[in-house]
């Protein structure tokens, strides 16, 4: 399927983690958004899902994004959030279908957390 503007509905935000002290100079993980596009989002069928071991009430999904500068500096550290979900980052890499245009981005996410994507 050609990935083209219109297909890109769906609104991600990249997060980034950092370290800050807090008010007892402790080291505190904190994320901020660093990254904010549309994106294509495509759902993972169970099969792909026992392929990659994973086991549990959980969303897999593929996004995929326009590559830019900010985008090419996406991180498996990073996280995604997506309809108030927040998604782990388990795999980047260039669409097969236009890898010089676009992104693919593996993430997966806890299905019992309430939002079921």
């Amino acid at each position: 399927m050609a990935l083209g503007a219109g297909s890109l509905k769906a609104k991600i935000v990249i997060q980034r983690a950092s370290a800050t002290p807090n008010e007892f100079n402790e080291q505190v993980e904190t994320w901020a958004d660093l990254y904010t596009c549309r994106a294509r989002r495509e759902d993972s069928s169970s099969g792909e899902k026992e392929a990659a071991g994973q086991v549990g009430a959980f969303l897999m999904a593929r996004f995929a994004i326009r590559r830019s500068i900010e985008a090419d500096q996406i991180r498996f550290t990073d996280r995604l959030v997506h309809e108030d979900g927040i998604w782990s980052i388990k795999e980047i890499k260039r669409l097969k279908e236009a890898p010089d245009m676009f992104l693919e981005i593996t993430a997966i996410r806890d299905a019992d957390l309430g939002d079921e994507g």
